[in-house]
Protein backbone atom coordinates (compact mmCIF):
# COMPACT_ATOMS: atom_id res chain seq x y z
CA UNK A 1 0.00 0.00 0.00
CA UNK A 2 1.34 3.44 -0.95
CA UNK A 3 2.19 5.61 2.01
CA UNK A 4 0.70 9.09 2.16
CA UNK A 5 2.73 12.08 3.30
CA UNK A 6 1.42 15.62 3.85
CA UNK A 7 3.63 18.70 3.81
CA UNK A 8 2.63 22.18 4.93
CA UNK A 9 4.69 24.89 3.22
CA UNK A 10 5.82 25.38 -0.38
CA UNK A 11 9.35 26.64 0.20
CA UNK A 12 12.80 25.12 -0.31
CA UNK A 13 12.45 22.17 2.07
CA UNK A 14 8.73 21.50 1.60
CA UNK A 15 8.78 21.34 -2.19
CA UNK A 16 12.14 19.60 -2.41
CA UNK A 17 11.00 16.90 0.01
CA UNK A 18 7.62 16.55 -1.67
CA UNK A 19 9.15 16.12 -5.13
CA UNK A 20 11.70 13.63 -3.78
CA UNK A 21 8.91 11.57 -2.22
CA UNK A 22 6.84 11.61 -5.41
CA UNK A 23 9.85 10.36 -7.36
CA UNK A 24 10.11 7.50 -4.85
CA UNK A 25 6.49 6.44 -5.28
CA UNK A 26 4.80 8.11 -2.31
CA UNK A 27 1.48 9.93 -2.42
CA UNK A 28 2.07 13.53 -1.36
CA UNK A 29 -0.30 16.34 -0.44
CA UNK A 30 1.24 19.80 -0.17
CA UNK A 31 -0.48 22.83 1.37
CA UNK A 32 0.56 26.31 0.30
CA UNK A 33 -1.06 29.55 1.44
CA UNK A 34 -0.31 31.10 -1.98
CA UNK A 35 -0.56 30.03 -5.60
CA UNK A 36 2.52 30.00 -7.76
CA UNK A 37 1.33 33.15 -9.51
CA UNK A 38 0.80 34.92 -6.18
CA UNK A 39 4.35 34.02 -5.19
CA UNK A 40 5.68 35.25 -8.53
CA UNK A 41 3.81 38.55 -8.20
CA UNK A 42 4.74 39.03 -4.54
CA UNK A 43 7.65 40.44 -2.61
CA UNK A 44 11.08 38.81 -2.48
CA UNK A 45 11.32 36.32 0.36
CA UNK A 46 15.02 35.74 0.95
CA UNK A 47 18.55 36.09 -0.37
CA UNK A 48 19.04 32.30 -0.85
CA UNK A 49 22.70 31.98 -1.90
CA UNK A 50 23.22 28.22 -2.13
CA UNK A 51 26.60 26.53 -2.05
CA UNK A 52 27.64 23.39 -3.89
CA UNK A 53 26.60 20.66 -1.43
CA UNK A 54 23.11 22.13 -1.16
CA UNK A 55 22.89 22.65 -4.92
CA UNK A 56 23.81 18.99 -5.38
CA UNK A 57 20.70 17.90 -3.45
CA UNK A 58 18.66 19.79 -6.09
CA UNK A 59 20.65 18.31 -8.98
CA UNK A 60 20.06 14.81 -7.63
CA UNK A 61 16.30 15.38 -7.97
CA UNK A 62 16.52 17.07 -11.36
CA UNK A 63 15.46 20.43 -9.90
CA UNK A 64 18.40 22.58 -11.05
CA UNK A 65 16.36 24.19 -13.84
CA UNK A 66 18.33 27.47 -13.79
CA UNK A 67 21.89 26.19 -13.48
CA UNK A 68 22.92 27.34 -16.95
CA UNK A 69 21.38 30.82 -16.79
CA UNK A 70 21.96 31.75 -13.13
CA UNK A 71 25.17 33.77 -12.73
CA UNK A 72 27.74 31.87 -10.66
CA UNK A 73 29.07 33.06 -7.31
CA UNK A 74 32.73 32.17 -7.71
CA UNK A 75 34.24 33.24 -4.39
CA UNK A 76 33.99 34.86 -0.98
CA UNK A 77 35.47 38.23 -0.04
CA UNK A 78 35.93 39.79 3.39
CA UNK A 79 36.45 43.45 4.23
CA UNK A 80 36.68 45.19 7.60
CA UNK A 81 36.89 49.00 7.45
CA UNK A 82 39.59 50.86 9.34
CA UNK A 83 38.02 52.34 12.46
CA UNK A 84 40.19 55.48 12.45
CA UNK A 85 40.74 56.19 8.73
CA UNK A 86 37.58 56.98 6.79
CA UNK A 87 37.38 55.01 3.55
CA UNK A 88 40.37 52.81 4.42
CA UNK A 89 40.29 49.03 4.93
CA UNK A 90 41.84 47.21 7.86
CA UNK A 91 41.20 43.76 6.38
CA UNK A 92 40.53 43.01 2.72
CA UNK A 93 40.84 39.67 0.93
CA UNK A 94 38.98 37.37 -1.43
CA UNK A 95 39.33 33.70 -2.31
CA UNK A 96 37.69 31.51 -4.96
CA UNK A 97 35.29 28.71 -4.13
CA UNK A 98 36.26 25.22 -5.27
CA UNK A 99 32.78 24.91 -6.79
CA UNK A 100 30.47 27.81 -7.57
CA UNK A 101 27.43 28.88 -5.56
CA UNK A 102 24.19 30.20 -7.05
CA UNK A 103 21.15 32.20 -5.99
CA UNK A 104 17.76 31.91 -7.72
CA UNK A 105 15.01 34.30 -6.58
CA UNK A 106 12.39 32.15 -4.85
CA UNK A 107 9.67 34.04 -6.74
CA UNK A 108 11.13 32.47 -9.87
CA UNK A 109 11.97 29.08 -8.37
CA UNK A 110 9.00 28.06 -6.23
CA UNK A 111 6.22 28.48 -8.85
CA UNK A 112 8.17 26.25 -11.24
CA UNK A 113 8.78 23.68 -8.50
CA UNK A 114 5.07 23.78 -7.64
CA UNK A 115 4.21 23.02 -11.27
CA UNK A 116 6.76 20.19 -11.26
CA UNK A 117 5.23 18.81 -8.06
CA UNK A 118 1.82 18.67 -9.74
CA UNK A 119 3.27 17.26 -12.97
CA UNK A 120 4.68 14.36 -10.96
CA UNK A 121 1.23 13.62 -9.51
CA UNK A 122 1.35 15.54 -6.23
CA UNK A 123 -1.80 17.09 -4.81
CA UNK A 124 -1.28 20.84 -4.35
CA UNK A 125 -3.85 22.48 -2.06
CA UNK A 126 -4.00 26.28 -1.78
CA UNK A 127 -5.14 26.84 1.76
CA UNK A 128 -4.04 28.44 4.99
CA UNK A 129 -3.03 25.79 7.51
CA UNK A 130 -4.14 26.01 11.11
CA UNK A 131 -4.89 23.45 13.81
CA UNK A 132 -8.01 22.22 12.01
CA UNK A 133 -6.15 21.62 8.75
CA UNK A 134 -3.30 19.85 10.54
CA UNK A 135 -5.81 17.58 12.29
CA UNK A 136 -7.40 16.68 8.96
CA UNK A 137 -4.02 15.93 7.40
CA UNK A 138 -2.82 13.92 10.39
CA UNK A 139 -5.99 11.81 10.31
CA UNK A 140 -5.68 11.01 6.60
CA UNK A 141 -1.91 10.72 6.09
CA UNK A 142 0.85 8.53 7.51
CA UNK A 143 3.05 11.54 8.28
CA UNK A 144 2.65 15.32 8.37
CA UNK A 145 5.69 17.56 7.91
CA UNK A 146 5.43 21.25 8.79
CA UNK A 147 7.79 23.18 6.54
CA UNK A 148 6.31 26.65 7.08
CA UNK A 149 8.90 28.84 8.77
CA UNK A 150 6.45 31.56 9.82
CA UNK A 151 2.90 31.95 11.08
CA UNK A 152 0.85 30.58 13.94
CA UNK A 153 1.47 26.90 13.30
CA UNK A 154 5.20 27.31 13.91
CA UNK A 155 4.34 28.26 17.48
CA UNK A 156 3.02 24.74 17.96
CA UNK A 157 6.67 23.71 18.20
CA UNK A 158 8.11 24.54 21.60
CA UNK A 159 11.20 26.75 21.68
CA UNK A 160 14.23 24.76 22.78
CA UNK A 161 15.73 27.04 25.42
CA UNK A 162 18.94 24.99 25.74
CA UNK A 163 19.69 25.20 22.03
CA UNK A 164 18.46 28.78 21.45
CA UNK A 165 21.17 31.26 22.46
CA UNK A 166 19.08 34.38 21.79
CA UNK A 167 15.50 35.33 22.60
CA UNK A 168 15.45 38.61 20.66
CA UNK A 169 16.35 39.61 17.09
CA UNK A 170 20.09 40.28 16.78
CA UNK A 171 19.93 42.27 13.54
CA UNK A 172 17.64 44.63 11.66
CA UNK A 173 17.52 43.03 8.23
CA UNK A 174 16.97 44.43 4.74
CA UNK A 175 17.27 43.12 1.19
CA UNK A 176 17.61 45.21 -1.96
CA UNK A 177 17.53 43.49 -5.37
CA UNK A 178 19.26 45.67 -7.97
CA UNK A 179 20.51 45.68 -11.55
CA UNK A 180 23.23 47.81 -13.11
CA UNK A 181 25.92 47.18 -10.49
CA UNK A 182 29.50 47.23 -11.77
CA UNK A 183 30.75 43.63 -11.77
CA UNK A 184 33.92 42.46 -10.06
CA UNK A 185 36.91 42.37 -12.40
CA UNK A 186 38.57 39.15 -11.20
CA UNK A 187 35.80 36.80 -10.03
CA UNK A 188 32.24 37.16 -8.77
CA UNK A 189 31.75 36.70 -5.05
CA UNK A 190 29.78 37.17 -1.92
CA UNK A 191 31.46 40.38 -0.74
CA UNK A 192 31.17 40.58 3.06
CA UNK A 193 31.76 43.85 4.87
CA UNK A 194 31.99 43.59 8.66
CA UNK A 195 31.51 47.06 10.14
CA UNK A 196 32.23 46.94 13.89
CA UNK A 197 29.51 48.48 16.03
CA UNK A 198 27.26 49.06 13.01
CA UNK A 199 26.53 45.70 11.40
CA UNK A 200 27.26 43.88 8.18
CA UNK A 201 26.68 44.38 4.47
CA UNK A 202 27.09 41.70 1.84
CA UNK A 203 26.25 41.52 -1.82
CA UNK A 204 26.33 38.81 -4.50
CA UNK A 205 24.99 37.91 -7.96
CA UNK A 206 21.60 36.28 -8.37
CA UNK A 207 18.94 35.46 -10.95
CA UNK A 208 15.56 37.17 -10.59
CA UNK A 209 12.34 37.35 -12.61
CA UNK A 210 13.78 39.67 -15.26
CA UNK A 211 17.29 38.29 -15.45
CA UNK A 212 20.62 38.55 -13.60
CA UNK A 213 20.83 40.93 -10.65
CA UNK A 214 22.72 41.55 -7.42
CA UNK A 215 21.24 41.11 -3.94
CA UNK A 216 22.30 43.65 -1.33
CA UNK A 217 21.88 42.41 2.26
CA UNK A 218 22.03 44.78 5.22
CA UNK A 219 22.38 43.49 8.79
CA UNK A 220 22.10 46.31 11.32
CA UNK A 221 22.89 45.97 15.01
CA UNK A 222 19.63 46.87 16.81
CA UNK A 223 19.58 50.51 17.85
CA UNK A 224 22.58 51.32 15.65
CA UNK A 225 22.80 53.45 12.51
CA UNK A 226 21.94 50.54 10.18
CA UNK A 227 18.74 49.86 12.14
CA UNK A 228 16.95 52.44 10.02
CA UNK A 229 14.24 50.82 7.93
CA UNK A 230 11.16 51.67 9.99
CA UNK A 231 10.69 55.06 8.31
CA UNK A 232 11.20 53.71 4.78
CA UNK A 233 7.80 53.48 3.09
CA UNK A 234 8.43 53.29 -0.68
CA UNK A 235 10.70 51.25 -2.96
CA UNK A 236 12.49 54.45 -4.00
CA UNK A 237 13.20 55.34 -0.37
CA UNK A 238 14.46 51.79 0.25
CA UNK A 239 16.98 52.04 -2.58
CA UNK A 240 18.03 55.55 -1.53
CA UNK A 241 18.60 54.38 2.07
CA UNK A 242 20.63 51.40 0.81
CA UNK A 243 22.94 53.66 -1.19
CA UNK A 244 23.24 56.16 1.64
CA UNK A 245 24.43 53.41 4.00
CA UNK A 246 27.02 52.24 1.49
CA UNK A 247 28.37 55.75 0.93
CA UNK A 248 28.75 56.13 4.70
CA UNK A 249 30.10 52.73 5.76
CA UNK A 250 31.44 50.95 2.66
CA UNK A 251 32.31 53.58 0.03
CA UNK A 252 34.19 50.98 -2.07
CA UNK A 253 30.85 49.17 -2.43
CA UNK A 254 29.01 52.41 -3.21
CA UNK A 255 31.47 52.94 -6.09
CA UNK A 256 30.01 49.85 -7.79
CA UNK A 257 26.49 51.28 -7.49
CA UNK A 258 26.65 54.42 -9.63
CA UNK A 259 24.02 53.13 -12.06
CA UNK A 260 21.92 50.71 -10.02
CA UNK A 261 18.16 50.50 -10.05
CA UNK A 262 15.70 48.17 -8.35
CA UNK A 263 14.89 44.98 -10.22
CA UNK A 264 11.21 45.70 -9.49
CA UNK A 265 9.11 47.37 -6.82
CA UNK A 266 8.80 44.07 -4.96
CA UNK A 267 12.57 43.51 -4.91
CA UNK A 268 12.90 44.85 -1.36
CA UNK A 269 12.35 43.46 2.13
CA UNK A 270 12.93 44.59 5.71
CA UNK A 271 12.27 42.92 9.04
CA UNK A 272 13.82 41.12 11.99
CA UNK A 273 13.45 37.84 13.86
CA UNK A 274 15.20 36.04 16.71
CA UNK A 275 17.40 33.07 15.76
CA UNK A 276 15.55 30.11 17.26
CA UNK A 277 15.74 26.35 17.65
CA UNK A 278 12.48 24.51 18.36
CA UNK A 279 11.65 21.01 19.51
CA UNK A 280 10.80 18.81 16.54
CA UNK A 281 7.45 17.27 17.42
CA UNK A 282 4.16 19.08 18.01
CA UNK A 283 1.17 17.30 19.53
CA UNK A 284 -2.25 18.33 18.22
CA UNK A 285 -5.38 18.50 20.42
CA UNK A 286 -6.36 15.04 19.16
CA UNK A 287 -3.07 13.60 20.37
CA UNK A 288 -1.76 13.09 16.84
CA UNK A 289 1.75 14.34 16.20
CA UNK A 290 3.36 16.33 13.40
CA UNK A 291 7.05 16.81 12.62
CA UNK A 292 8.74 20.11 11.81
CA UNK A 293 11.38 20.38 9.11
CA UNK A 294 14.15 22.88 8.29
CA UNK A 295 13.45 26.48 9.36
CA UNK A 296 10.23 25.54 11.09
CA UNK A 297 12.64 24.17 13.70
CA UNK A 298 16.03 25.81 13.14
CA UNK A 299 16.00 29.40 11.94
CA UNK A 300 19.35 31.20 11.74
CA UNK A 301 20.08 34.85 11.17
CA UNK A 302 20.99 35.24 7.46
CA UNK A 303 24.41 36.69 8.34
CA UNK A 304 26.09 33.47 7.15
CA UNK A 305 23.72 32.83 4.23
CA UNK A 306 22.80 29.32 5.34
CA UNK A 307 18.98 29.38 5.26
CA UNK A 308 18.27 27.72 1.90
CA UNK A 309 21.36 25.55 2.29
CA UNK A 310 19.97 24.21 5.56
CA UNK A 311 16.56 23.70 3.96
CA UNK A 312 18.04 21.61 1.16
CA UNK A 313 20.28 19.57 3.45
CA UNK A 314 17.49 18.97 5.97
CA UNK A 315 15.27 17.83 3.12
CA UNK A 316 17.89 15.24 2.13
CA UNK A 317 18.10 13.92 5.71
CA UNK A 318 14.32 13.64 6.07
CA UNK A 319 13.88 12.09 2.64
CA UNK A 320 16.48 9.42 3.41
CA UNK A 321 14.86 8.71 6.79
CA UNK A 322 11.36 8.37 5.32
CA UNK A 323 12.57 6.01 2.59
CA UNK A 324 14.50 3.92 5.11
CA UNK A 325 11.43 3.61 7.34
CA UNK A 326 9.63 1.36 4.90
CA UNK A 327 6.21 0.36 6.27
CA UNK A 328 7.07 1.04 9.93
CA UNK A 329 5.09 3.77 11.71
CA UNK A 330 6.33 7.33 11.80
CA UNK A 331 6.12 7.48 15.58
CA UNK A 332 7.52 10.08 17.96
CA UNK A 333 10.74 8.14 18.50
CA UNK A 334 11.38 8.09 14.75
CA UNK A 335 10.47 11.78 14.42
CA UNK A 336 12.88 12.83 17.16
CA UNK A 337 15.65 10.60 15.83
CA UNK A 338 15.22 12.02 12.32
CA UNK A 339 15.55 15.57 13.60
CA UNK A 340 18.57 14.66 15.74
CA UNK A 341 20.30 13.32 12.61
CA UNK A 342 19.80 16.72 11.01
CA UNK A 343 20.78 18.51 14.23
CA UNK A 344 24.10 16.66 14.12
CA UNK A 345 24.87 18.91 11.16
CA UNK A 346 22.78 21.98 12.00
CA UNK A 347 24.20 22.49 15.49
CA UNK A 348 27.54 23.56 14.04
CA UNK A 349 25.85 25.94 11.59
CA UNK A 350 23.97 27.47 14.53
CA UNK A 351 27.12 27.84 16.65
CA UNK A 352 29.08 29.44 13.83
CA UNK A 353 26.25 31.77 12.81
CA UNK A 354 25.52 32.86 16.38
CA UNK A 355 29.19 33.64 16.96
CA UNK A 356 29.09 36.19 14.14
CA UNK A 357 26.17 38.00 15.76
CA UNK A 358 28.32 38.84 18.79
CA UNK A 359 31.12 41.42 18.89
CA UNK A 360 34.03 39.68 17.11
CA UNK A 361 36.37 37.78 19.39
CA UNK A 362 40.03 38.80 19.24
CA UNK A 363 41.09 35.48 17.68
CA UNK A 364 38.50 35.87 14.89
CA UNK A 365 39.89 39.29 13.95
CA UNK A 366 43.38 37.76 13.99
CA UNK A 367 42.08 34.95 11.75
CA UNK A 368 40.52 37.31 9.22
CA UNK A 369 43.66 39.45 9.22
CA UNK A 370 45.93 36.44 8.72
CA UNK A 371 43.87 35.38 5.69
CA UNK A 372 45.19 38.51 3.92
CA UNK A 373 48.68 37.01 4.09
CA UNK A 374 47.89 33.30 3.69
CA UNK A 375 45.91 32.43 0.54
CA UNK A 376 45.40 28.84 1.71
CA UNK A 377 43.80 30.11 4.90
CA UNK A 378 41.59 32.50 2.91
CA UNK A 379 40.53 29.56 0.72
CA UNK A 380 39.72 27.49 3.81
CA UNK A 381 37.52 30.29 5.18
CA UNK A 382 35.78 30.79 1.83
CA UNK A 383 35.01 27.14 1.25
CA UNK A 384 33.72 26.56 4.76
CA UNK A 385 30.48 28.27 3.70
CA UNK A 386 29.71 25.07 1.76
CA UNK A 387 30.03 22.95 4.92
CA UNK A 388 30.20 25.06 8.12
CA UNK A 389 31.11 22.12 10.42
CA UNK A 390 34.56 22.40 8.80
CA UNK A 391 35.07 25.57 10.85
CA UNK A 392 34.79 23.78 14.17
CA UNK A 393 36.19 23.47 16.74
CA UNK A 394 38.87 26.04 15.89
CA UNK A 395 36.49 28.91 15.02
CA UNK A 396 35.18 28.98 18.60
CA UNK A 397 38.40 27.95 20.39
CA UNK A 398 40.96 30.76 20.58
CA UNK A 399 43.90 28.41 21.25
CA UNK A 400 43.04 26.08 18.37
CA UNK A 401 42.40 29.07 16.10
CA UNK A 402 45.78 30.65 16.84
CA UNK A 403 47.46 27.30 16.25
CA UNK A 404 45.78 27.12 12.84
CA UNK A 405 46.83 30.69 12.03
CA UNK A 406 50.47 29.96 12.96
CA UNK A 407 50.54 26.78 10.88
CA UNK A 408 49.12 28.58 7.84
CA UNK A 409 51.47 31.55 8.15
CA UNK A 410 54.45 29.15 8.39
CA UNK A 411 53.39 27.60 5.08
CA UNK A 412 53.47 31.06 3.50
CA UNK A 413 56.86 31.98 4.98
Amino acid sequence: MTRRIAIVGAGQSGLQTGIGLLKSGYQVTLLSNRTGEQIRQGRVMSSQCMFDQALQTERDLGLNFWEDECPPVEGIGMTVPHSEQTGAKLIDWAAPLERYAQSVDQRLKMPVWMAEFERLGGELVIRDAGIEELEELAASHDLVLVAAGKGDIVRLFERDAERSRFDKPQRALALTYVQGMTPREDFSRVAFNLIPGVGEYFVFPSLTLNGPCEIMVFEGIPGGPMDCWQEVTTPEQHLAKSLELLRTYAPWEAARCQDVQLTDDNGILAGRFPPTVRKPVATLPSGRQVLGIADALVVNDPITGQGSNNGAKCSRVYLDAILARGDAPFDRTWMEATFETYWGYAKDVVSWTNSLLLPPAEHILELLDAAQHAPELAAMLANGFDNPPDYLPWWLDAKACRHLINEQLKLEA
